[in-house]
């Protein structure tokens, strides 16, 4: 259904460095270009660049960018990428209750701000 996914950034060096860690713990590797960095896998692709019309990037007030991890370590790796590449803590990594299957998952704040996170469908790896 979602074929790109496009974050605004103010400082592409900054915003490089947080994302190629975190996505590498996912298994998907970046690309970098002249304006930012673009991560594509077989079924869509994100893209983290300084906007298009020249203004400054700013934050959506409520929206939130999931990414799906294919284990528990993975998660526990992506947020630990995060913190270490100047992300902010928005929900350590643990079981969510309020989540479809209290799956596992944790959240970050970019160096942008933008809040992600990174949830794995897998159920009996952790109790």
């Amino acid at each position: 259904m979602i074929n790109h996914l496009f974050l605004g950034t103010n400082d592409v060096d900054k915003s490089r460095a947080f994302y190629t860690a975190t996505m590498k713990e996912l298994g998907i590797d970046g690309h970098p270009l002249p304006h930012g960095t673009v991560f594509p896998t077989a079924d869509n692709t994100l893209i983290v660049a300084k906007p298009a019309n020249g203004e400054a990037a700013s934050v959506s007030n409520g929206a939130t960018l999931g990414f799906e991890a294919p284990s528990y370590a993975a998660v526990d790796g992506w947020h630990a990428a995060g913190l270490l590449n100047g992300g902010t803590c928005a929900g350590e990594p643990g079981f969510r209750a309020s989540s479809p299957g209290n799956m596992y998952g944790a959240y970050l704040r970019d160096t942008d701000g933008h809040k992600v996170c990174a949830f794995t469908p897998n159920v009996g790896e952790k109790a």
